[in-house]
């Protein structure tokens, strides 16, 4: 059994096509065992964003870390990379492994998609986090010419040269370390898949649903966040019932690597609680 080796990382693969080929394949690692809990990496990452703060939630939990839909390991599934996609595939790979419902845990553009997937399949979320992320990122003037510029410096920088200039301008609170392994995941992602998933977080919506979502429900931002304001963290507070919101203070849009002990600890005290 899996849980029997929760020392050893687990590279798995699950089918998530409804006739299964090898081009419908999703790519997922685990660690740990215990309760499981899901984690949602934003766009132009991959599940590797998770790396500072896996292995202390994988210490009394399953921990499932997939690759979304053109993303890393996962690039090869073609699209649509719409969040109802993204979410149907999670929702797969949950029923590959036989687990009837997980915490799940979204951040930055992940949120959108565990958003999704409390909503469609809600039985299969029993938690939910939700760190520096949106119902809907195009809410004001800024927001609506930015994420209309960023595609196309995509495709005319390519993910190398974007990747670069998005950490130096957007990240400049990391050490040189954590940069460069922020700039080189991605970097090796693909232009033309990139720009195709950037437009379609574009037209994520979920305002009108948020009274939908039932479970628990954990809201994390950084008071500092520019690339997602506060105004999105109080909009889904204010739009889930019973939601807690915790601001981290002084913290920006890459507080899950410049504070990763707050992070850990506010998540695992939610989970706990609401358990």
């Amino acid at each position: 059994m899996l849980e029997e080796r929760c020392d050893i990382p687990t590279t798995r693969v699950a089918d998530v096509s409804s006739a299964p080929a090898p081009s419908e394949l999703v790519y997922f690692t685990e660690r740990g065992s215990g309760p499981p809990l899901l984690l949602v990496h934003g766009l132009m990452v991959t599940g590797e964003m998770f790396e500072p703060v896996v292995e202390r939630f994988a210490t009394a939990r399953r921990v499932i870390i997939p690759d979304l839909r053109g993303h890393g390991r996962s690039r090869r599934l073609p699209p649509p990379y719409t969040a109802r996609q993204l979410a149907a595939d999670l929702a797969r790979v949950l029923d590959h492994l036989g687990i009837e419902s997980a915490a799940v845990l979204g951040y930055s553009q992940g949120g959108a998609i565990a958003q999704q997937l409390a909503l469609d399949s809600p039985r299969q979320c029993n938690r939910l986090v939700l760190g520096c992320t949106y119902a809907f990122n195009m809410a004001t003037p800024r927001e609506q010419v930015e994420g209309h510029l960023l595609p196309l410096l995509v495709r005319l920088l390519g993910t190398q040269r974007f990747a670069r200039f998005s950490v130096s301008v957007g990240a400049k609170e990391l050490d040189t370390e954590r940069a460069e392994w922020l700039v080189s995941l991605m970097a090796h992602q693909d232009r033309k898949l990139m720009v195709s998933a950037w437009e379609e977080t574009m037209a994520f919506d979920s305002r009108q649903r948020l009274a939908e979502i039932a479970c628990p429900t954990l809201i994390i931002a950084g008071s500092d966040d520019q690339a997602v304001p506060m105004h999105h963290a109080r909009m889904l507070h204010d739009g889930i019932r019973g939601s807690q919101l915790v601001v981290i203070a002084g913290a920006r849009h890459t507080l899950i690597w410049t504070h990763p002990d707050e992070f850990v600890r506010v998540t695992e005290e939610f989970l706990e609680a609401a358990a």
